[in-house]
């Protein structure tokens, strides 16, 4: 099973990932994780923070010679702001200095709920750590997971697809040309015609002090059918990704395939008729059986049916306003207009880079959980003994 686990503040010295389970032989390499750690910090409409962050891993464990041995990765981000707030996020208490609290929990945010929940009375312990900060980490491992499925032909994309209320229509090209597209976007979308208009959309939010949400969609090709199961609950791949997005902070929504649009379908319009095409044998992971359609999104009873993956997610704007919203110092219980941190106008393209990262762990894990071994080499085997009962289904 792979799993991992983050730590780290957001203005601490560094964000920490620990990644157990990843077989020994996957070559993994720092530029190609700094890649994708670079693109989570482009985006129009990203604040002041990415300007002073260039993010970039160190491999402390896990890797030799340019790739896993077996044992638990060490994935380690270090905050250059962290300069600047040794003694204000200091570990030691002869730092301690009630007097710059954080008591004005701002909408929106963990601010409030997480002080209740953990008895702090200074919100500076829950937002630092509820930040979004936080995905850094989870890019660089979600680009660990990357490596492994590339050695099987597995490939995770995505695009954004709407901005404030625009919508991008995606053209009429195979994925990976649309992937190709948006990565040539300041918005990660592939429709030039609406870009200006979403430009000037974030920058009339900005010049108001507000933020915009969006959707973005992220598709993975060349699953296997079979990852996940209708066995048990929470076994199922579409729960188990559908989780890994909610967790992404800001994101309030998710859809598979046609998601929403499903319910107000009748099913002769909806289900994915089933044929069975001889010429697609050796063509890739799925066997001869494909869907006409894909409106299930290539997950069907809680398992990948050998179809393109799909998934979307709506992301609520940044609570973070420069137009300050109403709250309550948990200390004095008085009214006031929320206090700003540093914010982003617009983090949607942002959101997509780790979206991608989160389903390409989900996809290593289920991939795992039925092909695993000890050694890159042991799965191929496996794998290959897999596509091989598949191709006599």
């Amino acid at each position: 099973m792979l799993r991992y686990l983050t730590a780290g503040e957001s203005h601490g010295p560094q964000l920490t990932a620990i990644v157990e389970g990843m077989p020994a032989g996957v070559p993994i390499s720092a530029s190609a994780i700094n890649r994708e750690l670079s693109r989570r910090q482009q985006g129009y409409g990203r604040g002041g923070r990415m300007k002073i962050e260039k993010d970039t891993v160190e491999l402390l464990s896990g890797v030799r010679w340019g790739e896993t041995i077996g044992s638990p990765l060490t994935l380690v981000v270090m905050n250059r702001d962290w300069e600047n707030w040794h003694e204000r996020m200091s570990p030691l208490p002869e730092h301690r200095d009630d007097s710059i609290a954080v008591t004005r929990p701002r909408p929106g945010h963990a601010d409030l709920s997480g002080a209740l929940k953990y008895g702090h009375d200074d919100v500076r312990n829950v937002l630092e750590r509820s930040s979004a900060r936080e995905t850094a980490a989870r890019v660089a491992v979600g680009a660990v997971a990357k490596a492994l499925l590339g050695e099987f032909g597995i490939r995770v994309g995505g695009y954004v697809a709407e901005i404030g209320g625009i919508a991008a229509a995606a053209p009429d090209l195979p994925l990976e040309e649309l992937w190709r597209l948006a990565e040539g976007s300041e918005l990660f979308c592939c429709d030039r015609s609406v870009e200006a208009r979403i430009k000037g959309a974030i920058d009339a939010a900005k010049a108001e002090g507000d933020t915009l949400g969006g959707v973005f969609e992220v598709q993975v090709l060349g699953t296997p059918p079979g990852l996940g199961s209708y066995v048990h609950w929470d076994r199922k791949l579409d729960a188990r990704l559908a989780m890994a997005l909610m967790s992404i902070q800001a994101i309030k929504g998710v859809e598979v395939g046609i998601g929403f649009a499903s319910a107000r379908r009748p099913g002769s319009l909806v289900h994915d008729e089933i044929i069975r095409d001889e010429a697609r044998l050796g063509q890739g992971a799925a066997g001869a059986y494909c869907r006409a359609t894909n409106n299930a999104g290539g997950i069907e009873g809680g398992m990948s049916n050998g179809e393109p993956i799909v998934l979307r997610a709506a992301m609520k704007p940044i609570p973070t306003l420069y137009k300050p919203l109403r709250s309550v110092d948990i200390r004095s219980h008085e009214p006031f207009e929320a206090t700003v941190e540093r914010s982003d106008t617009c983090a949607v393209p942002a959101a997509l880079v780790v979206a991608e990262a989160v389903v390409a762990v989900e996809i290593a894990n289920a991939f795992l959980e039925k092909f695993g071994g000890d050694s890159l080499g042991e799965i191929r085997r496996n794998y290959a003994g897999y596509l091989e009962e598949l191709r006599r289904a």
